[in-house]
């Protein structure tokens, strides 16, 4: 088999290249890198071996475990019984071994339990370790990061469906998995999705509208009313600055951005910048004032109202909770109401996330991002995959690469792999504030736009939607909220995860949420006390942001105003820029 250039010649020396490209690309993906993961996995297990040597029991009783397993299904592989319940089995909802060969053929079949035994022996002894909880928790991420790149599955020459794939393409699939492989090199990222089939304001982000307002900072886009009349009190929704803002504005049929046009509400949104190098002294105090200030004065001078409702989600909501606090310090009643999409204010329990937060790692990271004067978008993006990197990582590695075949379109993946950077002096304040500090939660710890600022005197009306299997923003976390804030909030637990659990369309009406928990007693007693409903929780929100919109007006009949005159359609030109 040939390739063009100095590629592979033969099958195995294309499994020997792709091992090698791959190990390199992951370690230019990685924020910290392959090579890192792989250290902090052996620092670990060095340590955990160290302190096993003063009690070697666990050792001893894992060890043996294992050996009889590996007897057992020894046994039957040579006696060729196949009456008996397999030694080891997939977990529930692993896709890696559905193939049948892993079933029916024995020696797949011995390679697949193998391997499970040998995991659910390493997991065991990890999760025994009775390490400090940082300690423990970085232990337990590496070994599952370890454990998910030794899968059979991840290499060509133990995985039957990508041999029989390349006996039946006469080799035509490793061809095309080279150029996948090559092509995703040079774009310095793993192809999740078919990205020539998306193009922003053709068929992502089209709800119709037109950027009234740019700064340095942000654009501001205010989008055409559907129907005759609007209510009184606009709605500006503030997204994450770490992603872009089409998340609320993919397409037509799972739209959050129209949504909120459908249910007469007069609509603004911010788009983030996407930071170079020349942005990396914006502060968090310059997102707020030049960024959610701005925003808000310019809904209010063109919607005429002196009062509005916003929506913002994960580190927008953050960055609304500090702002809503500098308000509350100006007595600026200008924000009617909140609404808070999977949003930390306390960071005392970051979730999965605390892996890669300590002093240790944070300031190696500090030292990279000054340098180069931003957060490389691409870096914290793997850092997110690498939280699921089964679904994010591995299973693109055998499709794309091993197999040959290009993902499907899917305009949440496109979305995901669409990243933004972050202003390194911006990070920097966050990652130690917000993560190592948690200093948001404690009254007058934090000084922004020169007001001190406490949660406790926001007195708004708030509505909080957290998701039940958020990995990044865990909902107990999140409704420690309900605790800090002064103010009257509904809390609402929707399924699924910190983006699915979010983009989940009325007209799907798929999943369900949790409403009326009892709240002053903790998480847990609020979910037990709850009423779980059926369905999509947009509408949940519609009535509640209705009840406090106002009344309906005829609609505007062009967008902006004097002042704010159209600059370009939406969804403008800063969401356009990428960082390949």
């Amino acid at each position: 088999m040939a390739t063009k250039g100095n590629g592979p010649t033969d099958p195995q020396e294309f499994i020997n290249y792709v091992s090698q490209e791959t190990s390199k690309m992951l370690e230019n993906f990685s924020g910290n890198g392959a090579e890192d993961m792989f250290s902090q996995f052996t620092k670990s297990w060095t340590e955990l071996a160290t302190r096993s040597l003063q009690d070697p029991t666990l050792w001893m009783r894992a060890i043996a475990d294992y050996q009889t397993a590996q007897f057992n299904l020894w046994r039957n592989l040579l006696t060729g019984n196949t009456t008996e319940a397999p030694v080891a089995e997939p977990e529930r909802g692993d896709r890696r071994f559905q193939a049948e060969e892993w079933s029916t053929n024995p020696i797949y079949d011995y390679i697949k339990q193998s391997y499970l035994l040998s995991s659910k022996m390493l997991t065991q002894m990890a999760e025994s370790a009775n390490l400090s909880d940082q300690d423990q928790n970085k232990l337990e991420f590496y070994t599952r990061q370890f454990i998910d790149a030794m899968s059979p599955t991840n290499f060509a020459a133990t995985n039957p469906e990508v041999l029989q794939q390349a006996l039946d393409t006469k080799g035509q699939s490793l061809l095309d998995g080279m150029k996948n492989l090559l092509a995703d090199f040079e774009k310095g990222r793993i192809s999740m999705t078919d990205e020539s089939a998306f193009t922003l304001g053709e068929n992502l982000a089209t709800t119709e509208g037109s950027v009234i307002f740019q700064n340095e900072v942000i654009q501001v886009i205010h989008y055409k009313p559907e129907g005759e009349q609007v209510y009184t009190r606009p709605t500006l929704i503030i997204p994450p600055s770490i992603n872009k803002f089409y998340i609320l504005d993919l397409q037509p049929h799972n739209s959050f951005v129209k949504y909120c046009v459908e249910q007469g509400q007069n609509t603004f949104l911010v788009s983030w910048r996407n930071p170079t190098s020349e942005q990396s002294n914006l502060s968090w105090d310059d997102l707020v004032s030049e960024g959610i200030f701005e925003a808000v004065r310019v809904t209010k001078e063109v919607s005429g109202s002196d009062k509005i409702n916003t929506v913002s989600w994960c580190v927008g909501g953050t960055l609304t909770a500090t702002a809503l606090a500098v308000m509350a310090k100006r007595k600026d009643t200008s924000i009617a109401s909140a609404t808070f999409l999977t949003t930390l204010t306390d960071f005392s329990d970051p979730g999965d996330l605390c892996v890669f937060i300590d002093d240790y790692q944070v300031k190696q990271l500090e030292q990279k991002v000054s340098q180069a004067g931003f957060l490389n978008g691409r870096e914290l993006a793997t850092s997110f995959n690498m939280l699921r990197s089964n679904d994010l990582i591995w299973s693109y590695v055998v499709n794309n690469y091993l197999k040959g075949q290009t993902p499907p379109p899917f305009d949440i993946l496109y979305w995901n792999s669409d990243s933004t950077n972050l202003p390194a002096a911006m990070y920097t304040y966050y990652i130690n504030k917000m993560y190592l500090e948690n200093k948001l939660v404690e009254p007058n710890a934090l000084e922004i736009c020169g007001e001190k600022i406490d949660l406790g005197e926001i007195k708004i009306p708030c509505y909080f939607l957290s998701t039940i299997e958020d990995h990044i923003a865990p909902w107990k976390a999140t409704f420690k909220a309900t605790e800090t804030f002064g103010s009257e909030i509904e809390f609402v637990l929707g399924a699924s995860g910190h983006v699915a659990g979010v983009i989940n369309p009325a007209s799907k009406n798929r999943r369900n949420y949790w409403v009326k928990g009892e709240q002053g007693q903790g998480a847990d007693h609020w979910f037990e006390t709850s009423e779980k409903v059926e369905g999509s929780w947009w509408p949940n929100w519609a009535e509640w942001v209705r009840r406090r919109a106002g009344k309906k007006v005829d609609a505007p009949k062009t967008l902006g105003s004097k002042e704010n005159k159209p600059l370009e359609a939406a969804p403008g030109s800063y969401v356009k820029v990428r960082i390949d």
